[in-house]
């Protein structure tokens, strides 16, 4: 029986959890902090990237519900023109596959609000890109509860804590802004995604094959692209490693931002910086997040963060911003996992 979407929200309620300072006067005195270290940040992004960062987003600060809701809704809007596809497939196929099409678009959505539910006491904050509602976005998104519970939780100074958490998204939205092709890239990188990822025939038979395998030659069963990588076929996973290769790159670049502009303006950055690769590190949700997938989120930020650390090394910090000279020139994933084979191609 797959639950009703009033008891998916009550179960992604029950994942999310729930902070006490998330409905007080911290929450609001939050928001209209936020506008106003938005503001500050995004005069200085520019200087530190070297990308043009036009006007100021809008700000919003939400707490882990509505951080679900609107990543569902976004999704839901992206994955629209292949749902139709599917949909006139089947009506074509008879009413025994229109029926198994709904029951694993059903599924998807629980497992979907469920991976997003773990992810929503972890994320601190997000520039959206596409709205919820499909159109076009320009802006950041931080989860109240989960700031105020990481800077109290290690007694950050608040006034730092915000002020670099900011840094971090405003260098995403540099990157997005100040880059004009990459938002076109990324969303067809998307589109490509939820275009491969149409039913495979024989697909059982595959994945059965394919653990043999990989239990033959050693090798984890799962690895860090979760349950996805072993029912993906070959040309999803190919769409995956060059979307995973991007993110690497956008989150290592933002977290070198993030540090450098820290330390020169922030007592706390040390700390706070271990502490949250600390976080990401934690063992004991080693297991869970292999399962869903989000181990390979994580890995973006650590492979990400030595390749621009390499790269920067090696060539100088105007070399990084060779990576954002067209498409052509983003390093793949071998290149993000061997950074000087980027530079010998591209520099």
């Amino acid at each position: 029986m797959i639950p009703s979407q009033s008891s998916r929200g009550r179960l992604s309620g029950r994942l999310a959890g729930t902070y006490p300072l998330a409905e007080t006067y911290h929450a609001l005195a939050l928001a209209d902090e936020m506008t106003r270290v938005t503001h500050e940040v995004s005069r200085i992004v520019p200087g530190a990237t070297g990308l043009s960062l036009p006007g100021s987003p809008n700000t919003v600060v939400i707490d882990r519900p509505e951080w679900i809701d609107r990543n569902v809704a976004t999704f839901a809007h992206l994955t629209e023109p292949a749902r139709r596809k599917l949909a006139e497939r089947m009506q074509e196929s008879g009413t025994r596959s229109q029926t198994a099409a709904m029951l694993a678009e059903r599924v998807m959505a629980v497992e979907t609000r469920a991976v997003l539910s773990l992810l929503a006491r972890r994320v601190l904050g997000q520039y959206e890109l596409v709205l919820p509602s499909g159109e076009a976005g320009d802006v950041v998104a931080y989860v109240g509860p989960n700031i105020l519970q990481l800077e109290r939780a290690h007694q950050f100074k608040p006034s730092e804590f915000r002020f670099w958490v900011a840094l971090h998204e405003l260098t995403h939205r540099a990157q997005f802004q100040g880059v004009s092709w990459m938002r076109d890239y990324f969303l067809s990188l998307v589109g490509e995604l939820v275009e491969s990822s149409r039913p495979e025939p024989g697909v059982l038979g595959r994945v059965v094959e394919e653990i043999g395998e990989r239990r033959s030659a050693g090798l984890p069963i799962v690895d860090e692209r979760g349950l996805l990588g072993l029912f993906g076929s070959a040309e999803q996973n190919a769409v995956v490693d060059k979307v995973q290769a991007l993110m690497s790159l956008l989150e290592g670049h933002g977290h070198v931002v993030m540090d450098r502009v820290g330390a020169e303006r922030l007592k706390s950055q040390d700390r706070m910086s271990r502490v949250l690769k600390a976080r990401r590190q934690d063992k004991r949700t080693a297991a869970l997040f292999r399962l869903t997938g989000i181990e390979m989120k994580m890995k973006q930020y650590e492979q990400g963060e030595r390749f621009v650390q390499v790269v920067e090394r090696e060539a100088g910090w105007d070399t990084v911003g060779l990576a954002f000279r067209g498409a052509s020139s983003l390093p793949d994933l071998a290149e993000i996992e061997a950074p000087m084979s980027w530079l010998q191609r591209v520099a």
